[in-house]
């Protein structure tokens, strides 16, 4: 009578994360758009009055559209999660869903240092999660996966952390410097990582 042969663990599947992502930043591009108010007057002085809230909601929703694209390509080319990715995920999440609290209060400042520079944070703490969830899919997945193959080194990934760094520095000089630095940032993720795609 052969031995009963032990039950290997089921790998955890990706679904359930890539569902639940998206229905999170779904909600948190809705509460963006629902901070937006009404002008209080009828014509476009009053209107006009709203470009700084306006901007930075629409800074904001691209920047929400990057994580929501990229994380997309990140998930399409792992095969594997485990617990730690899920927490990881769960950490960039968290960072995202107090990107509508700083883009309403800089909006309203008109661009104040302090703002500025919370708003700065907001969007370097994402990107800080997001390199973390990227080495532990890598190490799920193993360096010679695809996703490994794709990133070998995160030069894109350093240079932007180190732009948010100097944007937030720079907004307790002249916040306008501050938040250029956030837009360039914006401007070289606006393209899906090309990495992953080449996969």
């Amino acid at each position: 009578m052969s031995e009963p042969t032990e039950a290997r663990p089921r790998p955890l599947g990706k679904g359930r994360i890539e569902a639940f992502s998206d229905g999170v930043i779904a909600i948190i591009i809705t509460i963006m758009v629902l901070e937006l108010k009404t002008p209080d007057g009828f014509d476009l002085q009053a209107l006009s009055r709203l470009w700084p809230t306006f901007s930075m909601y629409s800074l904001s929703f691209v920047y929400i559209g990057i994580y929501w694209n990229n994380h997309h390509h990140l998930l399409h080319a792992a095969h594997r999660v485990s617990g730690g990715v899920m927490w990881a995920n769960l950490h960039l999440l968290f960072w995202l869903s107090l990107v509508p609290f700083t883009t309403r209060w800089m909006g309203e400042s008109h661009f104040a240092t302090w703002p500025m520079a919370i708003y700065g944070v907001s969007l370097f703490m994402p990107a800080i999660a997001y390199t973390i969830l990227v080495r532990r899919l890598i190490a799920v997945n193993g360096r010679d996966g695809e996703l490994g193959r794709a990133i070998r080194g995160d030069a894109k990934g350093y240079m932007s952390l180190a732009i948010y760094a100097l944007g937030i520095a720079l907004s307790f000089w002249q916040p306008l410097a501050g938040l250029a630095c956030y837009i360039v940032v914006a401007l070289v993720w606006l393209v899906p990582d090309r990495r992953i795609e080449r996969g």
